[in-house]
């Protein structure tokens, strides 16, 4: 049997199908890294069949005797996929991720004794450091193929950017001269596949890039412009029912998309919520669910993205549009791989932009805060881990970890047993490339507004945003072929979209926990907060992120202050009146807010008289704190320590609540919980004073 020959064997035992054959370009992969053991990168479109390249290429390597093939894969979802398609294969694969630690040991015993085919590995294990220094030496010897899966994650002209997939690049540098390098993706235009091809090729290796075209003949793609959240929800909510099969609705927040599954739900539909807020379990539930057509949809975030593999899903509805078409060209892939037809339709909404610019800014490496984490690691003579950082550098725990990788990969910093320390390395920030960056999303922006006025066939216009030189119209959008979908949104479905949009009130949990390290910061607080200053269970009207109130309550905010209206009034009655305490309020007290003094006294005292509640008034400042953070919010340990001693209760407020009893139970109200440090020490001086309980109240709360 010739290699070609013993290649389609292979081929047709993993898709189960003994007339399969190879698609243009497959057998080309193949041949190059088997017989020619060369660099290949490949860009195909989605369903194309990349992973049938690198498990036959590791059938055929295996065969002849080579390790095992390691595989860096960037989601979980994504390696579940690959293991059930390797076995299938006959292929034997494993992985090594965060959700299985339990069975690392197994893995790496199986390792030793040859009994793997394929190892999937995330990129944040390659800096694991007992992963890099036990394990990664011997793989890098040892491999007999390198894959590296959604290669755009390598390039930071990607639309997924992922600072972790740069190691890959130090990796390759390890590899025996002739081990054979796959890296595959269906999303990348000219800029991003010259820049993975050239991180390819480090140390002069040839890289071969073979590309096809992007089209995708099953897909029919569409845009429905409505008024508002209410519009595009009820729109959802009276016409799922109709959309050809099991699919997914992409929204942009995790908010939008908990309460759109809510909404749907209510309506009769069979939907799930799945976000980077969902159990893993939960996850792993929900992704079975929809591959067996047990439910309608998966109401998602992009934490459900590549990767995920169902042929046959019918189609993919975005609540919001997502930042670039090269990104939406990757999340409506998920449609139609193996149907005749797929609907494809985007609902984009006026907040977008808002909601593109935080995502755009909060993944750049600030130069101030690099500077400040590089000199703490310097002084610090021995390893951080990052919570101690935090008290010692005001970033936010979500921008530090990532900063920390970018300085990582960037050779300024390294990941120790025990947490971080400096490499003593000179670090220069980048502010040209990172310009560069900002401009090119910025242009990216302004091509997805383009994609959406429609001057152009749907299909061709994502091809060219992707440089296929391929790009032709379609003939089955909206462009092409005019509307394919119903722009009525029935009266009773915008009803009921109105009623749910109306609903206020979320859980605000304590804060149960000081940060640790205060003592840096001059604060002398350590482990639990005790029963005598802790907080009771809160709530705020909503989310600013939540469709109906946030939307509403983002748009107070940032007007000129002034009482509050009578709709915000009544939904804050509302939260109360709803508000399952264990003991009814007695008083009534008020932050005394920067921003917002008119409309967060007319709160508190609207909700004082109607309740016929004490009003303690405001809180009285005190001292010179309350500095504000570096950005809004400011970390944990840095937050608290702005604000520590910020408050006091005045004399005639600790008379009216002394009067109320022993035990009064005291409403705190405030306008934005976003650390919740603020509502913590201020309810912490209430508490002091005599009340036996505080219930925090906010406005609005920030994610």
């Amino acid at each position: 049997m010739d290699l070609r020959d013993e290649a389609e064997a292979l081929l047709r035992r993993l898709v189960g199908d003994d007339a399969a054959e190879f698609r243009d370009g497959q057998w080309d992969a193949v041949r190059d890294l088997v017989e020619r053991r060369r660099r290949v990168l490949v860009v195909q479109r989605t369903g194309w069949g990349k992973s049938a390249v690198y498990f036959v290429a590791t059938g055929l390597q295996r065969a002849r005797g080579a390790g095992p093939t390691v595989i860096v894969s960037p989601l979980l979802a994504l390696m579940r996929d690959q293991v059930a398609a390797a076995g299938r294969a006959g292929v034997r694969a494993v992985t090594i991720n965060s959700a299985n630690a339990e069975e690392w040991g197994e893995v790496a015993k199986s390792l030793a004794d040859d009994a793997v085919d394929v190892l999937l590995v995330s990129p944040e294990r390659l800096n694991n450091p007992r992963f890099r220094e036990e394990q990664l030496p011997a793989l890098a010897a040892s491999a007999g193929l390198v894959v590296v899966d959604e290669a755009h994650c390598i390039s930071d002209w990607g639309h997924d950017f992922r600072p972790d997939y740069r190691r890959i690049r130090d990796l390759l540098a390890t590899l025996p001269p002739g081990t054979p390098v796959l890296a595959t993706t269906a999303t990348a235009n000219a800029r991003v596949v010259a820049d993975v091809a050239e991180q390819l090729g480090s140390g002069g290796a040839e890289v071969t890039t073979i590309r096809g075209s992007l089209a995708r003949e099953s897909l029919r793609l569409g845009v429905l412009t409505l008024d508002d959240a209410e519009h595009r929800l009820a729109w959802l909510s009276a016409h799922l029912g109709e959309l050809p099969g099991s699919g997914i609705v992409y929204t942009l927040t995790v908010s939008a998309a908990e309460d759109t599954a809510a909404l749907l739900r209510e309506a009769g539909h069979e939907v799930r919520p799945y976000t980077g807020r969902t159990d893993p379990a939960e996850r792993v539930e929900a992704e079975r669910a929809l591959l067996d057509n047990e439910v309608k949809a998966l109401v998602a975030t992009s934490a459900l993205g590549m990767g995920f593999d169902k042929p046959d899903l019918g189609f993919v509805v975005h609540l919001g549009a997502p930042s670039s078409p090269v990104a939406y060209y990757q999340q409506v892939g998920r449609a139609g791989r193996a149907t005749e037809r797929a609907d494809v339709l985007l609902l984009p909404a006026a907040e977008d932009q808002a909601i593109w610019q935080y995502f755009a800014t909060v993944s750049m490496p600030r130069q101030e805060q690099a500077s400040a984490v590089i000199r703490a690691l310097s002084a610090a003579g021995a390893a951080m881990s990052t919570a101690a950082l935090e008290t010692v550098v005001d970033v936010r725990r979500t921008r530090l970890e990532l900063l920390l990788k970018v300085l990582d990969v960037d050779g300024a910093v390294q990941r120790v047993r025990g947490g971080w320390q400096a490499t003593g390395q000179e670090w220069n920030y980048d502010a040209e490339r990172y310009q560069r960056v900002a401009a090119a999303r910025d242009t990216e922006a302004r091509s997805m507004l383009a994609y959406q006025r429609g001057e152009q066939c749907r299909m061709s216009f994502l091809q060219a945003a992707l440089d296929d030189p391929s790009a032709a119209p379609c003939g089955r959008c909206d462009v092409c072929a005019g509307p394919w979908y119903t722009d009525e949104v029935p009266a009773r479905a915008r009803a009921a979209a109105r009623t749910t949009l109306a609903r206020a009130g979320v859980l605000l949990e304590p804060r149960v926990q000081w940060p640790s390290g205060m003592g840096r910061l001059g604060v002398d607080v350590k482990g639990k907060i005790g029963p005598a200053e802790k907080l009771e269970p809160g709530r705020v009207v909503a989310r600013l992120t939540d469709l109906g109130w946030g939307q509403r309550l983002r748009t107070l905010l940032d007007a000129p202050d002034a009482p509050a209206p009578d709709a915000l009034l009544a939904a804050c009655v509302d939260v109360l009146r709803e508000w399952r305490w264990d003991r009814r309020p007695d008083a009534v007290v008020s932050m005394p807010s920067r921003r917002h003094p008119q409309l967060i006294g007319s709160v508190g005292r609207h909700l004082a008289s109607l309740g016929r509640l004490a009003d303690l008034g405001e809180l009285e400042p005190a001292g010179a704190a309350l500095a504000e953070g570096s950005e809004p919010g400011g970390n944990s340990a840095f937050r608290l320590a702005s604000v520590w001693g910020g408050w006091r209760v005045g004399p005639a407020a600790r008379e009216q609540l002394a009067a109320l009893g022993p035990e009064p139970v005291v409403l705190l109200v405030d306008d934005v919980a976003d650390s919740r440090w603020t509502l913590t020490v201020a309810g912490r001086e209430v508490r002091l004073a005599g009340a036996a309980q505080v219930l925090p109240f906010a406005l609005a709360s920030v994610g």
